[in-house]
């Protein structure tokens, strides 16, 4: 049976409503996301812990969205399902702690350089585990972007940290890996992104919990939460609790509503308008990390930045045309690079292939 959507394509003022509803959403959750954590981790020392109240946040907002009907789908709790999707929290858990420690050591608009091997490492894995042979247009698209990221670490001509790219990379190869079971995780959950989204927020903020201890950030969550800074601070001036408290909810509410805008836009809109939403969201980034930081952007940055986005473009322009050709036994399936970038939290793969 056709899908709706064939039948009946999003009209143009829809398109369009998704479009500047989804830059919006992300300008806004990258540029409170990029604040927020360098506030935070300025002030802190417990990045997991951090991370672990935002996905409760987001969690906490699945809830009352669910109550109030707010969803398409009803949240649900199996242990199956829980079972199900180990690979995938696990996965998520290690890319997302690695991406805050890429923030950590890096500048705000040298963390997409940082995390630039993104689609290179998808591409490799796909073909190395899926078997999945990449078109020689794809591989080119990928060989730009690696270009972009030695452009940016070798040619920046500002000191950058090798412990922040070393996080950068594994980062993006942990979320090449993750990107690789998404579809089995979609599957898990009957091909709702929603549910997805839901599980994997939630499970991997309950797998946090032993991790913040085992990672010897038990004593200075003890120091955050009960210490004497409270009592210490200048008058009109934040705590360090205050600090993480609000950087934690900033964060945390834009983050769900960033899941709910970027799955409107893998629905909506074609692949190469998300795409591009995506590399417009990319620019405003470094720029807001120049303004609200003052990072010097080099032109060696510049360039890096702008070889990356390119190449990411040229290959979600490729897909796009190579899936209009029809399927074929070499088909590679594409996967929302601004899925695997958020390195979870939702797919639209089924919505790009209606079966």
């Amino acid at each position: 049976m056709s899908p709706q959507n064939a039948s009946k394509p999003a009209s143009r003022t829809m398109v369009i409503g998704v479009v500047v509803f989804y830059l919006v959403a992300a300008l806004s959750v990258l540029s409170q996301m990029v604040m927020a954590n360098k506030w935070v981790l300025n002030t802190t020392t417990t990045p997991l812990f951090f991370l672990q109240m935002q996905l409760m946040i987001a969690v906490i907002l699945f809830v009352i969205s669910d109550v109030m009907r707010f969803l398409p789908d009803r949240l649900t709790f199996d242990v199956k399902i829980c079972k199900g999707l180990v690979p995938m929290v696990g996965l998520n858990v290690i890319g997302l702690s690695f991406s805050n420690y890429t923030l950590k050591y890096v500048d705000a608009s040298f963390y997409q350089v940082a995390r630039g091997l993104v689609l290179p490492f998808t591409v490799v894995t796909s073909f190395v585990v899926l078997h999945s042979r990449p078109s020689l247009r794809i591989i080119v698209a990928c060989a730009v972007v690696t270009m972009g990221f030695f452009i940016g670490v070798f040619l920046d001509g500002t000191s950058v940290s090798l412990i922040g790219i070393f996080f950068g990379v594994v980062s993006s190869a942990i979320t090449a890996m993750h990107s690789v079971v998404i579809k089995q995780s979609l599957n898990v959950v009957n091909g709702s992104a929603l549910l997805l989204s839901w599980y994997t927020n939630l499970l991997s903020a309950m797998v946090l919990c032993p991790i913040v201890v085992l990672a010897g950030e038990g004593t200075d969550v003890l120091k955050l939460l009960f210490g004497a800074d409270e009592f210490t601070v200048a008058d009109g001036a934040l705590s360090t609790l205050g600090t993480f408290l609000w950087g934690s909810a900033i964060t945390g509410a834009l983050g769900f509503m960033m899941s709910i805008a970027s799955l409107l836009s893998i629905k909506v809109t074609s692949p190469i308008t998300h795409m591009v939403s995506s590399a417009v969201r990319g620019v405003a980034a470094s720029l807001l990390g120049m303004w609200l930081f003052h990072d010097v952007i080099t032109t060696g940055r510049a360039t890096s930045i702008a070889t990356i986005l390119f190449g990411s473009i040229y290959y979600t322009w490729v897909k796009h045309s190579e899936s209009q050709m029809g399927p074929s036994k070499e088909s590679y399936e594409r996967v929302p690079l601004e899925d695997v970038e958020a390195g979870l939290r939702k797919s639209g793969g089924p919505e790009t292939k209606p079966e």
